[in-house]
């Protein structure tokens, strides 16, 4: 479900396409990962990059608004293509492996949260761990 965004974005947003930010755009592409992994990839099609230049490229797509940045364990920072719909996040704990859902949670809160009906809700962002399949069988 990660969205197409385009080198077209960059531009629309002032930013210019430079090798640098097409590569790490296309890894963003692929899914959810910190800076440490999108620098990993990276480094396979640019020896050069550097990890100064992964985290103020995230943080510039960050300000224009192309990704999000995703609080999804307590030691790393995520980021993932900014989605088009609102989605949510299964993360194991055993590989952390991140499985999204679709379930409009906001419009739930607001018809059912009495205290909800007069509070405007922009975003509703929900994180469940648990293990997946594959980890559950280990943990038998």
């Amino acid at each position: 479900m990660v969205p197409v965004v385009s080198e077209q974005a960059l531009k629309a947003a002032g930013m210019r396409v430079t090798s640098e930010r097409s590569i790490i755009l296309g890894i963003m592409r692929q899914g959810h990962f910190d800076a440490n992994e999108i620098y990993r990839r990276a480094r396979k099609k640019d020896p050069r990059l550097s990890l100064s230049t992964v985290y103020r490229t995230m943080q510039a797509f960050k300000r224009i608004g192309l990704v999000d940045e995703l609080h999804l364990s307590d030691t790393h920072h995520h980021y993932e293509v900014k989605p088009p719909v609102e989605h949510h996040h299964l993360v194991c704990l055993g590989c952390s492996r991140v499985i999204e859902f679709q379930y409009p949670l906001s419009r739930y809160v607001k018809n059912m949260v009495p205290e909800a009906r007069d509070f405007t809700i922009s975003e509703c962002e929900i994180r469940i761990k648990g293990y997946c399949s594959r980890c559950s069988q280990k943990q038998v």
